[in-house]
């Protein structure tokens, strides 16, 4: 790579114009937000995102470790991004100055010697972030109680699976960060929204009957034996059951056994980027030898589904434009209910500080899909 040609990739995301605040405000902090796919950054590169409204740089280091820090130059507020990093060292496009991967600066090429000797570098420096990657995906800590390192941080969400993603998409919804997760854990949505010969339609629906309970900062669908919606379920063969657990602040994982050896876990992870834009990040792990065949159909068919989403999810942000509706109805609409009480606990017991209480009890709910 070298440290003579630019290697960033600006990737600016900003929110649309027009709409009530709230959206960023709406994301809980003191907590791990995924940032991207660790297989998108290569050794000796950084790239400039933007989360909870925040510029943030993200790179990896010669050595292959990740990091990240405030995408801005605490001398006259260049984008880091628009410089160069070799590795080991970011240097600002403006005036050459240059910074660990730490975010404590390292030189200030403009000094006179005599001037250099009374400069304390090690006490000017950017923010940095916790940051981690974990089976291959960037996790980013945002938080006001805590530095770089990892003492008192919660865990980051870990899956039952080996190796590397088959698939890892990401999209951006134009909505806000609540109407976002709220979409993601709806369980009546699918037959409307997701109009495909793989997924049953809407004059299909079947009473479904599922027992939810608490869990780690959110609520777990207990293990069962999933239903037939997806034909591409019905084409796996042997005993399946899955698990499909949500986290706040906006994390869903689904786990599903096939046969005794094999697995399928998906992750879907919503990021907030500006006040009515949010990332969907949706990550897929398998064992099973069949879908690493049938891997050419199942990613145009994933990103046409993620797609379905968001076309939803960008619709309703043009209802909300004139209307804040929210009628939250019985059952199938519980899990929304939930996630809204969890971001008040939440909140509640870190002003209090005291341990945090589920609100969520374990319980059936019904709905038809």
């Amino acid at each position: 790579m070298g440290g003579s040609a630019p290697i960033f990739r600006s990737e600016t995301q900003t929110g649309p114009p027009g709409g009530a605040g709230g959206g960023v405000a709406a994301a809980p902090r003191g907590l791990w937000y995924l940032a991207m796919p660790g297989m998108r950054l290569r050794r000796g590169t950084a790239v400039h995102r933007t989360l909870l409204d925040e510029p943030v740089l993200i790179g990896r280091d010669k050595a292959g470790k990740v990091f990240a820090m405030r995408d801005i130059c605490p001398h006259r507020a260049m984008p880091l991004s628009a410089g160069r990093f070799d590795g080991e060292t970011v240097t600002c496009a403006y005036h050459g100055w240059q910074f660990g991967t730490d975010g404590v600066c390292r030189a200030i090429p403009s000094l006179v010697e005599d001037t250099a000797k009374n400069i304390r570098l090690d006490r000017i420096g950017v923010k940095s972030y916790p940051c981690r990657e974990v089976q291959h995906l960037v996790w980013v800590y945002f938080g006001d109680d805590a530095g770089s390192g990892d003492e008192g941080l919660p865990p980051i969400p870990e899956m039952p699976v080996r190796g590397r993603p088959g698939i890892a998409e990401t999209l951006e919804l134009e909505c806000h960060f609540d109407d976002a997760v709220i979409g993601l854990i709806d369980p009546a949505h699918g037959a409307y929204v997701h109009r495909t010969w793989l997924w049953r339609s809407s004059k299909t629906l079947k009473e479904k009957a599922k027992r939810y309970a608490p869990s780690d900062l959110g609520f777990t669908m207990v293990r069962h034996t999933p239903s037939d919606n997806s034909r591409i379920i019905r084409l796996l063969r042997g005993q399946k059951t899955v698990e499909i657990g949500f986290r706040l602040p906006g994390v869903r994982v689904e786990h599903m056994t096939l046969g005794d050896r094999h697995y399928y876990v998906g992750l879907t992870a919503m990021t907030p980027i500006a006040e009515y834009r949010t990332a969907m990040h949706h990550v897929m792990y398998w064992s099973h030898p069949l879908m690493t065949l049938a891997k050419p159909l199942v990613v145009p068919a994933t990103r046409n589904f993620l797609n379905q989403d968001r076309t939803a999810m960008n619709l309703q942000r043009e209802g909300r434009k004139k209307s804040d509706a929210a009628m939250l109805l019985p059952d199938a609409d519980t899990p929304a209910k939930w996630y809204l009480a969890l971001k008040k606990e939440l909140a509640a017991s870190r002003a209090e500080g005291r341990d945090f209480r589920n609100p969520v009890t374990e319980t059936v709910l019904r709905w038809r899909s």
